[in-house]
């Protein structure tokens, strides 16, 4: 009965350390302090040197919790990312993710080895531990205090951050291997990097197209999906794994092609997979503070400061600036990317390796990755917003999103119910605009459930929803927020085929003779554009309309202030695409079709 007590004791204090990291986040939120930080200092108090006294050593199981934890996270990671906000910054963001992570390796061994007193294999080891960034606490650090950044900044850290730490993996691993055995040869590790690239490619675009085969084919009973989703990951991971492929690209390109494709219970699998994310990085956080012993630092913690220095002061911004130099970043854009090479819970993770297979100086790696990730988190976590602000790469904050409710359908993919509150100032209820591929549903007002007509004429407080396509849900946000107040545009800027957004169809069809029918002549430039644009107009938006084209030449809040009319007699013969232009469309069709976004 004491080994059953034991056992008892072990998941009430389990429990209750994970209780205390949950609960310490809303704490973090609100001052704005990295959630990293306060988990790790949550193990730390209940390891063996703080009040706790709980004895843990267990490096083995902590690598595994942290192995599934990270392949969870690149996975949900994987799965909120769209392929078409990352497809224009997939090159400088594949060579950060490599190129980046092999040259700040390299530039932070020559310090770690004087300040630690290694030889050049086991101080690479240490730059390789510490070179990968951490996305979670970017974007958590990015959400929590209110930033927006330039849509190419944010694509890029988001696709960096989701595809570096796999070659760090990689990285590491060959590295540990070369100090175990005491020999590799270059012709090696290139051979071991390019089967665990191509085969966890392979099989994590085959994994993410039979998962979503399965979802959509195989009548799961409800409430099952998130949990097959989630399962599915981890059998991708361990498969790739146990073929000697790279297990945590496999699982990254896996969840982009689930989160790309219609699938079932959509919305319950990522909202299952965000508790399922949170409570792995909390559980694989503590236990990485359990295993910290602060007594242990003494010796190591000032060559370690040294080293977190030079890694975010030197090494990275090399490495950045060396890998975007052929692509078009300003100079404040490539400070702040290499500012917010944020260390987490990666480096604390990989510096387990070492450990794991029993090398000689092992728990000094730990120790200095430990210490990187501390001040990284302390310097860069908090000084964050004041750098996006102060380089001019975080936009205006706009306005609040409308609470949106979405509800899958069982049994339907083409389709989502989604809800909005109605504004006395929102484009749906001043215009009474709204796509026509959605469809309003159901009207609540007072309690009451009402249909469209029985609801006419809708007023600011009900509660409305539509149908509409899951891909495009989003962007019915813009309908249902206050609208912005639009200056009129500059009339010098127009003339016989520039004009105003506030001209109605049935004004441009009198003069230039296009066919329109009765309600669309109703309409006005700038509601044609919201009307059939699937996201918020932007400049040089085109749309066709009979026999011209509408060019969106000037956006004033957040609507269409200037079109451009393009005729017929105008069409000119579009420029050949050159050499590269051309490679990279023929890569980006070669990837739609085998992932199938």
């Amino acid at each position: 009965m004491a080994s059953l007590d034991s056992f008892s004791i072990a998941i009430l204090l389990g429990a209750v350390l994970v209780m205390a990291g949950i609960l310490s986040s809303l704490l973090a939120l609100r001052f704005g302090a990295p959630l990293l930080l306060v988990f790790l200092a949550i193990g730390m108090l209940a390891g063996d040197a703080g009040p706790g006294q709980l004895q843990f050593n267990d490096v083995g199981t902590t690598y595994l919790v942290g192995s599934v934890a990270l392949a969870l996270i690149l996975f949900d990671g994987g799965l909120k990312t769209r392929f078409a906000s990352i497809r224009t910054v997939l090159a400088p963001s594949v060579v950060l993710a490599t190129v980046g992570v092999l040259l700040t390796a390299l530039i932070t061994a020559p310090f770690a080895k004087y300040a630690l007193d290694l030889n050049w294999t086991e101080s690479l080891l240490v730059g390789a531990v510490v070179a990968s960034t951490d996305a979670a606490a970017v974007f958590l650090l990015v959400h929590t205090q209110g930033l927006r950044l330039r849509p190419r900044v944010g694509a890029t850290l988001e696709a960096e951050s989701g595809t570096n730490d796999p070659f760090a993996i990689f990285l590491t691993l060959m590295l540990v291997e070369y100090i175990s055995l005491g020999s590799s040869s270059p012709g090696h590790v290139v051979m071991e990097f390019v089967q665990e690239a191509l085969l966890g490619a392979v099989v994590g675009v085959i994994g993410g197209r039979l998962v979503v085969i399965g979802l959509n084919k195989v009548a799961l009973p409800q409430g099952l999906h998130a949990p097959f989703v989630t399962t599915a990951a981890l059998v991708i991971f361990g498969g790739s794994q146990i073929m000697h492929a790279s297990g945590f690209l496999a699982v990254y390109l896996a969840g982009i092609i689930i989160g790309n494709r219609p699938t079932r219970a959509h919305n319950s699998v990522v909202a299952f997979l965000d508790a399922a994310t949170w409570l792995a990085q909390i559980v694989m956080f503590v236990l990485l503070g359990l295993l910290v012993s602060p007594s242990r630092l003494g010796s190591s913690v000032l060559p370690a400061i040294a080293v977190s220095l030079v890694l975010m002061l030197v090494a990275r911004p090399i490495a950045v600036f060396v890998c975007l130099a052929p692509f078009r970043f300003n100079w404040r854009e490539k400070i702040f990317i290499a500012w917010t090479g944020l260390r987490g819970a990666v480096a604390i993770f990989l510096a387990s390796i070492p450990m794991l297979v029993g090398l000689s100086k092992a728990y000094l790696y730990f120790d200095v990755a430990f210490v990187v990730v501390i001040i990284s988190l302390l310097l860069q976590g908090w000084t964050l917003a004041p750098a996006a602000r102060k380089l001019h790469v975080a936009l205006p904050r706009a306005e609040r999103g409308p609470r949106r409710v979405e509800l899958d359908l069982p049994g339907q993919l083409e389709q989502q119910l989604v809800g909005y509150p109605v504004r006395p100032k929102s484009l749906y209820f001043r215009r009474g605009l709204i796509p026509s591929w959605s469809k309003p549903t159901l009207v609540i007002r007072n309690e009451h459930i009402l249909t469209p007509a029985e609801a006419e004429p809708v007023a600011p407080g009900d509660y409305i929803y539509l149908l509409a396509p899951p891909e495009k849900a989003e962007a019915l946000d813009r309908f249902f927020v206050d609208m912005q107040p639009s200056t009129a545009p500059d009339p010098h800027l127009l003339g016989d085929f520039v004009v105003s957004g506030e001209h109605t169809l049935a004004e441009l069809a009198e003069i230039y003779g296009v066919k329109v029918t009765e309600d669309e002549g109703k309409l006005t430039l700038a509601d044609y554009f919201d009307v059939h644009l699937d996201r918020a107009p932007k400049e040089g938006a085109e749309l066709p309309l009979d026999e011209i084209v509408l060019v969106a030449r000037s956006i004033s809040g957040g609507r269409v202030n200037v079109v451009g009319l393009r005729l017929p007699e105008d069409d000119e013969t579009p420029a050949p695409l050159t050499r590269r232009q051309a490679l990279r469309k023929k890569l980006a069709e070669i990837w739609s079709s085998v992932a199938g976004v």
